[in-house]
């Protein structure tokens, strides 16, 4: 049985981060968790730091994106980002660090909770992904 696909990419402003046709594209949407499948209604959505879960062929591989929108057409989907890493681009030591300062911040009250919180996030997504 023949199966369609969907056409995902994932962009940042450096390069082209995942180019791909998958079978199904999972993340969190400005309204929640979306699960996107060929033939999907178009939509477009803000992304705030989040996981994108690719299912392809059995596998399962997740890419720690933040920022950015969401851009779904019945046959592809685009991602435009301002940073994106597959597991295997994340420095796990460098991510623990930048959760560990972000952590800091938000304890010692210091500076702009918001940003602090955000770059928290960004940093769980990145070791959450790197595993």
């Amino acid at each position: 049985m023949f199966m369609s696909k969907i056409h995902l990419d994932i962009v940042t402003p450096e390069k082209k981060v995942y180019s791909e046709d998958v079978d199904m594209i999972i993340t969190r949407a400005a309204n929640g968790d979306i699960g996107i499948m060929p033939k999907h209604a178009p939509l477009v959505s803000p992304l705030q730091a989040t996981i994108v879960r690719v299912k392809n062929d059995g596998q399962e591989e997740e890419i720690a994106v933040s920022g950015g929108f969401l851009e779904v057409r019945p046959d592809q989907v685009t991602i435009l980002a301002e940073s994106a890493e597959t597991a295997s681009e994340i420095d796990k030591n460098r991510a623990l660090q930048a959760k560990e300062r972000a952590e800091k911040r938000i304890h010692s009250a210091e500076g702009d909770l918001i940003r602090a919180e955000a770059a928290l996030l960004r940093s769980m997504n990145r070791l959450r992904v790197a595993k």
